[in-house]
């Protein structure tokens, strides 16, 4: 299992340009590509939105050259250009960990496009967006994201939309028996599998590991061994599917004890502000009656 550091959580600071009420953690399981970092602040930071509109396709995407491909920097420059609006922190640092992360794949030469790897990554930021106060929002900063990265936040969509509508009708069997049958789907599933077993280039990735646990949850496949079966149709190893998918689910964990510390704090925070304002409107009511009273004097 993925060793995982524990989140240690900082006392109120205070910042020269403003005040913040600041939770914070140490990111865990980084490496030298890619990592799930998990660091929260109760503050707001502005980042926002581009509208543009392509149609979506199942076309593989290849990535650009290294000469060609941009910075970290430029990549969060373009997300913080594009949203402008404030985001909650506690959303806004994980989504920062995970446009590094998403950064690395998308730009190493191996790298190509596909709907499974698509569905993880759309199953991660829903799971991370999840009880985010605008539905709106979550649309337009999902958009941000994917076009920072330079494709099109449609194709994530509509790509994960059609292996979730395939993999409801399936089960254990079908699902590992993609090679046999004949379909759109099926056919991204064997495509898949002939890149990662050497005939083509293939670049596994964390995102790709949540897109087959999707999967494997939507076809109601709950057996520990039907992965194994799937991983090994798909040429793919199951060791790092295993690893990946636990640092995904510890991922979820903390966002939820985050969560909750979060609404905690908002509650205590609102409670001290009422207790501050019983006084004052004890007072106005008290200034009130006299006021009522003293012409009658």
């Amino acid at each position: 299992m993925a060793a995982l550091t524990s989140l240690s959580f900082s006392a109120v600071t205070h910042c020269s340009e403003r005040k913040k009420h600041t939770l914070s953690s140490t990111p865990f399981l980084a490496s030298s590509s890619d990592f799930f970092g998990f660091r929260t602040h109760f503050s707001y930071h502005h980042v926002g939105v581009r509208a543009s509109h392509s149609t979506s396709n199942m076309v593989v995407q290849c990535m650009s050259s290294a000469t060609d491909a941009p910075t970290v920097s430029e990549t969060k420059l373009n997300f913080l250009k594009a949203y402008k609006r404030p985001i909650p922190s506690i959303y806004n640092t994980v989504l920062q960990e995970l446009i590094v992360l998403q950064h690395f794949i998308r730009y190493k030469r191996s790298y190509r496009y596909d709907p499974v790897f698509a569905l993880g990554f759309v199953t991660v930021y829903d799971k991370v967006m999840e009880g985010y106060p605008s539905d709106e929002d979550r649309d337009a900063i999902f958009q941000a994201y994917i076009k920072a990265l330079k494709e099109d936040p449609q194709d994530y969509r509509i790509d994960a939309r059609k292996l979730e509508e395939w993999a409801r009708v399936q089960n254990a069997s079908s699902l590992v028996e993609f090679s046999s049958k004949e379909g759109e789907v099926e056919g991204i599933l064997k495509d898949i599998a002939e890149r990662a077993g050497g005939k083509g280039e293939f670049s596994y990735s964390r995102f790709f590991a949540v897109g087959l646990f999707r999967l494997l949850e939507l076809a109601n496949a709950t057996e520990p061994t039907i992965l194994d079966k799937l991983c090994a149709a798909l040429n793919i190893n199951k060791r790092s599917v295993d690893r990946d998918l636990d640092v995904y689910r510890n991922l979820l964990s903390k966002l939820v004890q985050a969560k909750e510390l979060l609404k905690e704090y908002v509650d205590r925070e609102k409670k001290k502000r009422d207790e501050r304002a019983e006084p004052q409107k004890a007072n106005e009511a008290i200034t009130k009656c006299l006021g009522q009273q003293l012409p009658g004097l």
